[in-house]
């Protein structure tokens, strides 16, 4: 076998396989939100809402974000929850984004919060996107490249 032949086929199986755990990373966060989605909505109550700043250390800058506590009723027990989002509420460098974000929460605001079913004190105001499902085809195309790649390789014929 040529140099160049194992040279295609060890680059289509690598590239392939990168476009496989891309697939699968993509895959799993579709999957993750699809199951948020399903969690059963129930009305919550903004109980507090407020800007909340950090420091590191006395060399970096500030960063902002919106501090909640929210509560809500899960089978006729009261419940609190903190999280906008699963991943907790996201800081930010500039405070004119966190303030803009806290104009959506601002306190005695009824919404519906998404509960987790099977750890009810887990809920969250915004289920994740699902964009990641829409977006998986494009991972998959490294994968069938990488493939076609070593099988071309492969199976090419030698020419004269």
């Amino acid at each position: 076998m040529k140099t160049s032949t194992v040279f295609l086929v060890i680059f289509g199986f690598i590239t392939a396989g990168i476009g496989a755990l891309f697939t699968a990373l993509m895959w799993d966060s579709y999957q993750r939100a699809s199951a948020m989605h399903a969690w059963p909505q129930v009305e919550a109550v903004i109980l507090s809402s407020e800007i909340e700043e950090r420091k590191h250390d006395e060399y970096s800058a500030k960063e902002y974000r919106v501090k909640l506590l929210y509560g809500y009723e899960w089978k006729g027990e009261a419940k609190t929850g903190e999280r906008i989002v699963a991943r907790g509420n996201p800081w930010a460098k500039e405070r004119a984004r966190a303030e803009r974000q806290l104009e959506n929460f601002p306190e005695g605001l009824k919404t519906m919060a998404f509960v987790n079913p099977a750890q009810p004190d887990f809920a969250v105001l915004k289920p994740d996107t699902k964009a990641a499902g829409y977006s998986i085809w494009f991972p998959l195309l490294f994968v069938v490249g990488g493939l076609g790649i070593s099988v071309r390789a492969i199976f090419r014929r030698a020419r004269p």
